[in-house]
């Protein structure tokens, strides 16, 4: 009976696109072989962990920590309990002034939060990640974190975008309602910042004229359905960060994002991910018409199921 009921939530997970179990894959860009597997859920969070660290142009280190540090105290999920008052991602306390507990339990604040404390850590990208990260949460087992640094230095360079086409997920949609292109609009400025969508021009379908690229909906039929970011150098970032990592950067977090804001599919720099592809991997993207312009990695096109 037992092994019955545990068969039973699992195919309801699958179905209804749950994140009861991994659904999404990192594999390193260095050709070592090395993975990790993860749910739909702690992809959001470690997105958006990313993008707050990589908008105040901070370095891949810093992101590595978050990140180690957030698998360590949450499991990169947004848990409303733990010792004592602890919340969150980062499981900060409101009476130790992280914050109070409505700001604590919103990943883009705890995420900023977190890293206001870990840049006032003299030298703490040369820190080993355990030093670092107990300067900033002052935890009772410190040597805890340090393993979880291979994974997090995997996600870091998948969701920085210094190793390109190395994170997938199924897609699988999950149980909240589809919004379109304004919530991945939404979400991107949630995360990254107004900067990402304005200064780039981007544009959902044909709605603005004022970007000289190509409109979506002269290629495929998706132009109502389809985010288009052009694409720039990131010169705010440490030790900067050129188009394609930028491009990648944009990519992974959509792909990350792609059950929660129903996302179909990813296309960027000629190679294009679609939900609920077998393999869950990124593949050429085929030419149609004008499109061939967009094989560039001068935009990322995201299309959402409606």
């Amino acid at each position: 009976m037992i092994l019955l009921a545990i068969a039973g939530y699992l195919v309801v997970q699958y179905v209804t696109g749950g994140t009861g179990g991994p659904g999404c894959t990192v594999v390193s860009g260095k050709g070592d072989g090395a993975s990790y597997e993860f749910t739909p859920e702690q992809a959001v969070n470690a997105a958006t962990i990313t993008a707050v660290g990589t908008a105040r142009g901070l370095p891949e280190r810093a992101v590595t920590i978050a990140l180690a540090t957030a698998l360590q105290e949450s499991s990169l999920r947004n848990i409303s309990h733990g010792d004592r008052d602890s919340l969150g991602l980062f499981q900060q306390r409101p009476s130790q002034g992280w914050g109070t507990p409505k700001e604590i339990m919103d990943p883009t604040y705890a995420a900023g939060e977190f890293y206001d404390h870990l840049v006032k850590v003299p030298g703490y990208t040369r820190l080993p990640l355990t030093v670092a990260a107990q300067r900033v949460q002052r935890s009772g087992f410190p040597q805890a974190y340090a393993k979880h640094e291979p994974d997090a230095a995997l996600l870091a360079a998948a969701l920085t975008g210094q190793s390109a086409a190395t994170l997938t997920c199924e897609g699988r949609p999950a149980a909240t309602r589809a919004t379109g292109p304004d919530g991945v609009r939404a979400a991107l400025a949630r995360d990254f910042g107004r900067d990402v969508l304005e200064p780039a021009g981007a544009q959902v379908g044909a709605s603005s004229a004022a970007t000289p690229t190509p409109s979506p909906s002269a290629t495929d039929g998706d132009g109502d359905r389809t985010v288009t970011l052009p694409v720039a150098a990131d010169t705010s970032a440490a030790g900067g960060r050129s188009l394609e990592q930028r491009g990648w950067q944009l990519a992974h977090w959509a792909v990350a994002n792609a059950s929660e804001l129903h996302i179909a599919r990813v296309t960027y720099a000629g190679r294009e991910w679609v939900a609920g592809n077998t393999a869950s991997e990124w593949r050429d993207a085929p030419v149609k018409g004008t499109a061939g312009a967009q094989r560039g990695a001068d935009a990322v096109r995201i299309v959402t199921m409606g």
